[in-house]
């Protein structure tokens, strides 16, 4: 009898001390996920506390909403609310006083033109509130198993979504939704900025949101480690180029509203950085001989100097040697 009350209590004592060691193991992984947060979110010089939420009008119901993170396309309508993308969670009470601005009342809809943290974090905020959330099935498979987002001057954490701030709806090549009178088409080219992008365009508004495939407020990043390639990011925009017109509207991931010729635009400096790179690594150069070589020199004569230009050429280089 005294043996089984000693090994009743050697194994109560035993889990509590494994249950100490979990929950010191998640407090200590919890810790080092909002220091490598905010390492990025000071690296971007972003306050949650100064955000501020401007609105562009494009139609009478669709609006672009830019703040810290991607940019946001909204659909009005006796449908309801859409967003394409949401930011981050700490801005859902500006961007709701936006939105209602705008005739809103709650968040509906959510398309995730990608699952990275600046553009997709907001479902944290607006899913567990009942908004439907539709993506790419590869950025689902990304919410719940991520994988750091090397940015090549500094690596962002990024930690699995909540169930209810994944996609419920996914698709693999492209489908059809409609809402507040317009067809919205999700376009998935292959793996580009990340494996798991989507471009969406309301074609009756003739408004196309591009996620991160098309940045025109600097340089592009290329998320390498998970799934993205230069090649990638020129053949998905020679893609939806012949998808849409020269009269659509263009919303970039990041920076201001444009149109399909800056697409092209882009699309021809991409090239040049490609063959430069390709050239340099046939003849055998290693990576600081190829940043040497300034490959990416329009870029930084367009948006001056900084870390994105040198990882541009890192994350086309590290996609371009696999």
């Amino acid at each position: 009898m005294k043996e089984k009350y000693f090994l009743a209590a050697l194994l109560i004592s035993l889990s509590i001390v494994s249950t100490g060691t979990d929950a010191a193991h998640h407090e200590k992984a919890a810790n080092d996920y909002k220091e490598g947060q905010q390492a990025v979110l000071d690296a971007f010089g972003w306050d949650f506390s100064k955000a501020e939420i401007t609105t562009e009008k494009i139609t009478e119901n669709i609006h672009v909403l830019f703040g810290y993170g991607g940019n946001i396309l909204v659909s009005t309508g006796e449908d309801g609310v859409l967003l394409v993308d949401d930011q981050f969670p700490q801005l859902k009470n500006k961007i709701l006083r936006s939105i209602r601005k705008l005739g809103g009342k709650s968040i509906d809809y959510i398309i995730n033109t990608h699952w990275h943290f600046d553009h997709a974090e907001g479902n944290n905020a607006f899913g567990p509130d009942g908004a439907r959330i539709v993506a790419h099935e590869n950025s689902r498979h990304m919410m719940l198993n991520p994988k750091p987002i090397n940015l090549s001057f500094i690596v962002y954490p990024q930690q699995p979504y909540p169930l209810d701030a994944v996609p419920e709806i996914t698709f693999k090549d492209q489908m059809n939704l409609h809402l507040n009178g317009d067809r919205i088409e999700l376009y998935h080219f292959g793996n580009a900025h990340t494996m798991g992008d989507a471009a969406v365009y309301l074609r009756d508004s003739n408004v196309l949101h591009m996620g991160d495939v098309f940045n025109m407020a600097g340089p592009p990043f290329i998320d390498a480690d998970n799934g993205g390639s230069i090649d990638g990011m020129i053949s998905f925009c020679e893609e939806i180029l012949k998808v849409i017109n020269d009269e659509t509207v263009v919303v970039p991931g990041h920076g201001p509203i444009s149109t399909t010729q800056d697409i092209q635009n882009y699309i021809d400096k991409l090239v040049v950085v490609k063959d430069r790179i390709a050239v340099q690594i046939a003849a055998g150069k290693n990576l600081q001989e190829i940043q040497d070589s300034d490959p990416a020199r329009e870029w930084r004569e367009e948006f001056g100097e900084g870390p994105f230009i040198a990882g541009l050429v890192d994350r086309a280089y590290a996609g371009m040697i696999k």
